[in-house]
């Protein structure tokens, strides 16, 4: 593998693609290419290692290995024996192979899979008198079967794990939001860390969490324990050490407040257990509240959240947005708040005009991402005011 300028695909979230990728840019990412929830850069091992460690946003980190095309299976498979597996495994490694195929030719993504299992074991037999075991679960070596019509893309996957897997979530809720969401609704609605934070609707407290770590410059993955990259046969170990302790060094303090409400005592103490987890007791505060009954008390403050499903609240969605609405305006003014719902026409029913709506993507339900300004007076005589 040239380790000097890896070709790398980073996939992510449908509407983070331009976050994510502006994260690679600022970690030292070039050729920067943004495609369908994925973004293709390039860099050296060392640039590897910091984006798995440090970016919020990314899902999966890959290398395409193999490229070509195949018309039948026996061409697939005399493609993939042909090539020399032992470059990146050894025959004593475990191994396990994802699949996504959009094909007419290959149907299947499972029988894909096991076939190219084969022509993996086949190689190691063929050449070294020996066969490599697959384990799903936790393999050493993990690879990407990609197949688009007759292109066939095997990518090595250096993260493992899910990048969404921080290792601070010790419990969660019925719907909890996803990490790398969380993340990319922050870094979408401009949090930075300066000011005050509350997420009124707080739940197991992901939000919370993942504003305090962007507040402190905290790499993403600080709590995770291994990467796949650290089984291949060209680890660094003291590079990636190196990586990761110019990272910590960036570490810094924040000064204001990062606070969380929630009605359900059930819910908070989920969100006390992953604060705690994240070793964030001293900076995210989390109390029983109700948002429609309380008022604002941080100055500046940014607000995002996530408002519960009919399983957390039962109440007609007409009635739950306009009290949000209310208080809004009642008892939040000069305010910038933002929040995701699945309920496509959620704007309407708040009763406020939202500055912005991003399309985005909660598992598998379709989104919007809704940003409300509220001043105190008018949205005119507030910009009369700023010129």
């Amino acid at each position: 593998m040239n380790t000097e300028n890896l070709q790398i695909q980073i996939k992510t979230f449908f509407g983070l693609e331009e976050v994510l990728a502006e994260e690679i840019k600022k970690l030292g990412g070039t050729n920067v290419e943004i495609k369908n929830r994925a973004v293709n850069c390039e860099g050296d091992l060392g640039f590897l290692y910091k984006i798995n460690y440090s970016t919020r946003t990314a899902l999966k980190i890959m290398i395409p290995v193999l490229t070509f095309k195949a018309w039948d299976e026996s061409r697939f498979y005399d493609k993939l024996f042909a090539f020399p597996w032992d470059e990146y495994m050894d025959v004593d490694q475990t191994f396990a192979i994802d699949a996504t195929v959009y094909s007419d030719r290959f149907r299947h993504s499972q029988f894909m899979s096991q076939k190219m299992k084969d022509a993996i074991v086949d190689y190691f037999k063929f050449k070294h008198r020996k066969r490599p075991n697959v384990d799903t679960q936790d393999p050493d070596i993990k690879f990407h079967l990609h197949i688009d019509r007759e292109l066939v893309t095997i990518s090595l996957d250096s993260s493992g794990d899910p990048l969404f897997k921080r290792g601070y979530r010790k419990e969660q809720g019925e719907a909890p939001i996803n990490e790398v969401l969380a993340s990319g609704m922050l870094q979408l609605a401009g949090w930075e860390g300066k000011g005050n934070f509350l997420d009124p609707m707080c739940g197991s407290g992901t939000l919370l969490i993942e504003a305090a770590m962007i507040a402190m410059d905290l790499p993403a993955q600080i709590f995770r324990k291994k990467f796949a990259f650290q089984n291949w046969k060209n680890y660094d170990a003291e590079l990636f050490q190196k990586i990761k302790e110019v990272r910590i060094n960036r570490i810094k303090e924040f000064t204001g407040k990062i606070v969380g409400y929630d009605l359900d005592s059930q819910m908070l103490n989920a969100a006390h257990l992953n604060i705690e987890a994240a070793e964030m007791e001293d900076i995210i505060e989390v109390k029983r509240q109700d948002f429609f009954e309380s008022k604002k008390e941080l100055f500046p403050l940014m607000m995002v959240f996530n408002p519960p499903y009919d399983e957390r609240i039962e109440i007609q969605d007409n009635e739950f947005y306009k009290k949000i609405g209310d208080t809004f305006k009642k008892n939040y003014p000069n305010t910038l708040a933002w929040f995701i719902s699945s309920d496509l026409d959620a704007a309407k029913k708040v009763g406020l005009r939202p500055s912005r709506r991003i399309k985005l993507f909660n598992g598998k339900l379709e989104c919007r991402f809704l940003q409300f300004e509220m001043y105190e007076g008018t949205k005119k005589i507030h910009k009369l005011e700023k010129q």
